[in-house]
């Protein structure tokens, strides 16, 4: 937006008591004042000065804008076919920058910066859907039932989780996930882990795989990042205990030669089964808390720089590790480099997703979201019928044309949802089927999100200016296009009739008649203006030779009009080279001849002046028949305030 003399206090004023208050009616249609002052600023490029004559200028010129465009829409100029597709097209290209919440980026990575700042121990109960993804059966929902009543009775966590958890490695290490930070869980199990108190567990999270519940062992301040280098000497598959005693042993081997002076990396590169970090001499990735098992991280994070583990053992073979470096966890937010490091892992994580949740509770809000089915055990029947031919059962109550969802206006069938759960009702795997809850939750944001995209105008006020700013853009171009520009180049009779009752006024002042060349860049510019220097005659086939570069306007002009000149005109003679920063695109000029007299233009030569004040005599006739039409009655009492 332009700056302009408004006032932050002037702003504040408008925004509350003058914003309902109109400006000018014009006919039965009517301008608030914020709606004018909003065009005002936006257009006005004015420097700062008489305040009153700059906003009673524009007043005028904005009556007369909204008299057009008012005349073009009553005479159905949006129906048009070219105003409607270049108004669609518009809308494609910008509605996807108002589909969600603007303020999600930065609410979400302050979110992630302040998690960022702590570690906290978690531990995890996971009650399975089964293989087949089938939710909601009596044996789940009776083991989870399990599991929160002893919970609720101040069972100890980590025995209800050997004893009930379907998480393979919970019989032995009872829930317990180690330390997790910001980014190591997907987003809503981060969620419940931060929103959980120490020493508290969550509710339960349901997910596609199933139901989980995670508790809070215990927070501390985040350890940061490391650098490491490792040797990992991998189990192979099925290897039993000798084969794992083997390789033990030479991982002892191998510590005794670090600890005469080996050379860490060339170990590594020979002997390291870790085949990403051995092909980098054992160095890893850069290592958060979170990224591996509690055997590798219990050995590394209290590691002195440059220090080397024993060999210690894993589910996945022998390790032994040396630490390069520590980062500690930056706690400054004003620190740019780790903020916009914060900033990409947001956008590219699950996270993101939520920044679409607003248009679920603003669709709720504004338009209303209703189920139409008698029960999800109908519902789940007629698409069980329609979807895999099974008996209907309770849903033969509802058809393929029945209410399912109501949002705003729009009513949802049952033959889309059908249609829906076909193309949706397997996961990634595309074995794995979702369950109806699941894929009914998707399709209700699915319907709510393009409702919303649909509608976009009734919930989003900015997004709504924009689009009617350009429809009336349109519009305003095409009525003048129609009365008065068509009018002003088509009308010979007129236009000279306009010139012999005038001429005096299209004179010459002093000219030249001259070649503007323009260049695609100095370096052009500068070799044709020598060719043309050497032999001025020549300019013609000079610019021909390489007219993909060049474009050479040979005609009169008056002294102001042509680039380069300095001084008095000397035919035969070029100018200098003129530059322009923004795009290195360059202009000159060949003086051909010189006229130092005033006379009078010929009416070609005078067309395009005669065609400017004839679209003035047309514009002014015209504003005065639309002003009988729509009369127009200034409010001067809000006008002055607004001036205040």
């Amino acid at each position: 937006m332009k700056k302009h003399w408004l006032t932050a206090a002037l702003l504040a004023f408008i925004g509350g008591s003058a914003n309902s208050q109109t400006i000018f009616t014009y006919g039965s249609h009517k301008v608030t004042a914020t709606e004018f002052l909003r065009a005002y600023n936006k257009n006005n490029q004015q420097a700062a000065g008489d305040k009153s004559a700059s906003m009673r200028e524009y007043l005028q010129l904005y009556i007369n804008s909204k008299l057009r465009i008012q005349e073009a829409y009553d005479r159905r100029y949006d129906t048009l076919p070219q105003v409607h597709d270049e108004v669609l097209n518009l809308r494609g290209q910008i509605i996807e920058t108002y589909m969600t919440d603007p303020e999600a980026i930065k609410r979400l990575t302050a979110e992630a910066f302040q998690r960022s700042l702590k570690d906290i121990h978690a531990a995890h109960i996971f009650i399975s859907n089964g293989s087949d993804g089938t939710a909601d059966t009596t044996q789940v929902r009776k083991k989870l039932e399990e599991v929160k009543q002893r919970l609720a009775k101040g069972e100890d966590f980590a025995e209800v989780a050997r004893q009930l958890s379907d998480d393979p490695a919970a019989p032995e290490n009872g829930g317990d996930l180690n330390f997790i930070t910001v980014f190591t869980l997907p987003y809503v199990f981060e969620n419940a882990v931060y929103n959980t108190a120490p020493g508290k567990y969550s509710a339960v999270i349901h997910s596609d795989a199933g139901y989980h519940i995670f508790k809070n062992i215990g927070e501390r301040k985040a350890l940061g990042k490391l650098r490491l280098q490792q040797i990992l000497l991998a189990f192979p598959p099925g290897a039993d205990a000798p084969e794992k005693m083997s390789i033990g042993r030479t991982a002892d081997s191998l510590y005794k030669v670090l600890q005469g002076g080996g050379d860490f990396q060339k170990l590594a590169t020979q002997f390291s089964n870790d085949n990403l970090s051995a092909h980098a001499e054992g160095n890893m990735t850069e290592v958060s808390v979170g990224q591996y098992d509690a055997a590798f991280e219990a050995q590394v994070w209290n590691l002195p720089v440059n220090g080397i583990t024993k060999p210690f053992v894993s589910r996945y073979g022998y390790h032994i590790v040396k630490m390069i470096s520590a980062t500690p966890v930056v706690t400054d937010i004003d620190n740019l480099e780790n903020y916009q490091s914060i900033e990409e892992k947001v956008i590219n994580d699950d996270r993101w997703k939520t920044a679409k949740d607003f248009i679920y509770a603003k669709v709720k809000s504004k338009a209303g979201f209703k189920t139409l089915y008698p029960s999800e055990n109908v519902l789940w029947g007629i698409t069980d019928s329609l979807v895999d031919m099974r008996n209907a059962g309770a849903g033969r109550v509802l058809k393929s044309s029945s209410p399912v969802l109501k949002v705003g206006d729009s009513t949802v069938k049952v033959n889309d949802w059908v249609n829906y759960v076909q193309g949706n009702r397997y996961k990634t795997d595309r074995v794995t089927k979702k369950d109806y809850r699941t894929l009914l939750d998707d399709f209700s944001r699915q319907v709510m999100y393009q409702y919303y995209r649909e509608h976009l105008e009734e919930f989003n006020p900015e997004f709504s200016y924009q689009m009617s700013e350009f429809r009336d853009g349109n519009m305003f171009f095409e009525i003048m296009q129609q009365e008065v520009w068509n009018k002003a180049q088509s009308d010979s009779v007129a236009l000279l009739k306009l010139y012999n009752a005038g001429r005096e006024k299209y004179t010459w002042k002093e000219s030249a008649q001259a070649v503007i060349f323009f260049c695609v860049d100095s370096v052009i510019a500068g070799d044709l203006s020598a060719k043309i220097k050497a032999s001025p005659a020549s300019w013609k086939t000079y610019a021909d030779a390489i007219n993909e570069k060049v474009v050479a306007d040979s005609s009169r002009f008056e002294l102001d009009q042509i680039p380069g000149l300095q001084g008095p005109p000397v035919a035969g003679s070029v100018t200098d080279i003129i530059v322009n920063p923004t795009d290195n695109t360059a202009t000159f000029s060949m003086i051909r001849e010189v006229y130092t007299q005033p006379s009078i233009r010929s009416f070609p030569e005078a067309r395009g002046l005669v065609m400017n004040d004839y679209q003035v005599i047309l514009e002014d006739k015209w504003t005065n028949e639309l002003k009988k039409k729509y009369p127009v009655r200034v409010n001067e009492k809000e006008f002055a305030r607004l001036l205040k």
